[in-house]
């Protein structure tokens, strides 16, 4: 649960943003955003001034919003004529995410607030959110304990015969008794999963979803993960799954097979680690963003796979790595274009991966924070393909 201090000083962080920007204050309606601050995911608006104190408005329910926030102005959300009386005449800029809200709520607080001139803070909710606290990593480190213990248990009901489906849902199983949430929540339009990807052979390789790999799915209408094709012998069997404790997500995949693999399968697992290990040395505070992308695909050009590299030929994704705390697609991003530097407390799920047609999938992918000394791992098993 998060504590008065942590709330407090993620506030205060939040403000002098504010301030910087000449904001009079900042009003959040998107429930990551508000969970972040307060603590509580109640259907809820939250205001928060550029200086005193911030205000909870709960719709539902007010009663365990009041039991989870630290927050000490917390009231039930007033009528449409009481709610601009809430903010005094001085309140002329408000900050707002555009990139999360939609054109009906956003009219609907426009015309409860006339006259107020709203400006778009997505950039800088996703910034302050990339940088996480000692307290969020600790919640980290736990997230990738759990998802790692539970990755080390994979041999013990992989069958050749099986699923997709069926190896997925036994996985998804024991997620859940283990008390992960499943809730993998996304920033980006148009983006969704569940819970990750149990696919072998050539069901790996596909999808709409922003990634290297996605599986095909179960149907036309949901067009990602396991899919009813069997697992077979001499295949890559990949798992792509994340941990989802206390809010906090860890991202990670393992290779395994029944029998032995294609050479080139092998070598491109070589090379995906080779890539990784590179990425995590290099994940220290003032490394830039694109320069740790651009020198990953030039690693995999000069091993003869960049065509493979981060997707079928022709669709491959533009990163290798990407934010991971209370969203599956935090800041930062290590991609083309993303020219951040990285900063002590990141948090960056590194997944260099290959996908050869005819052959399969193949790749890497742990969770690291930015320190110091480099990338420090916290899905903490062995990354070597396991063999059975």
């Amino acid at each position: 649960m998060l504590t008065a201090v942590e709330s407090i000083n993620r506030i205060t962080r939040f403000q002098e943003i504010l301030v910087n920007k000449g904001l009079d204050g900042a009003l959040f309606i998107f429930p990551i955003d508000v969970y972040y601050f307060s603590g509580t995911r109640q259907n809820s608006t939250l205001w928060i001034p550029a200086r005193g104190e911030a205000m909870l408005l709960v719709r539902k329910s007010f009663a365990r919003a009041k039991a989870e926030s630290p927050l000490a102005d917390i009231r039930p959300f007033p009528s449409s004529k009481e709610f601009g009386a809430l903010f005094n005449e001085d309140v002329k800029k408000i900050g707002f995410a555009f990139d999360v809200t939609p054109m009906q709520q956003g009219s609907f607080y426009t015309k409860m607030l006339p006259g107020r001139e709203f400006v778009d803070i997505s950039s800088n909710m996703r910034e302050i959110k990339s940088v996480k606290s000692d307290f969020e990593l600790q919640l980290v480190r736990n997230s990738g304990r759990q998802l790692a213990t539970l990755f080390k248990e994979i041999p013990s009901y992989l069958k050749a015969g099986m699923r997709e489906i069926d190896l997925g849902a036994e996985f998804e199983y024991r997620l859940r008794k283990s008390g992960n949430e499943g809730y993998i929540r996304m920033r980006a339009y148009n983006q969704e999963l569940f819970m990750g990807l149990a696919v072998a052979g050539g069901g790996t390789s596909y999808g709409f979803f922003d990634g290297a790999v996605t599986g095909k799915g179960l149907s036309a209408s949901a067009p990602h993960g396991s899919s009813l094709e069997v697992v077979r012998e001499n295949e890559p069997v990949f798992m792509d799954y994340t941990g989802v404790y206390d809010g906090y997500i860890t991202d990670m995949t393992r290779i395994f097979v029944i029998g032995d693999l294609d050479p080139e399968l092998k070598r491109a697992f070589d090379v995906a680690i080779e890539i990784q290990n590179a990425l995590q040395a290099a994940l220290k505070p003032g490394a830039i963003c694109e320069e740790l992308f651009l020198k990953s695909a030039e690693m995999a050009t000069a091993a003869g796979l960049g065509e493979y590299y981060m997707g079928m030929p022709g669709e491959n994704a533009r990163f290798v790595g990407h934010g991971v705390g209370l969203e599956l697609d935090e800041f930062p991003v290590l991609a083309q274009g993303f020219k951040m530097p990285l900063v002590a407390g990141n948090v960056i799920a590194i997944e260099p991966k290959f996908v050869i047609p005819g052959k399969g999938v193949i790749g890497i992918e742990n969770t690291f924070v930015v320190t110091a000394d480099g990338g420090e791992k916290v899905t903490t098993i062995s990354d070597d393909i396991v063999y059975l």
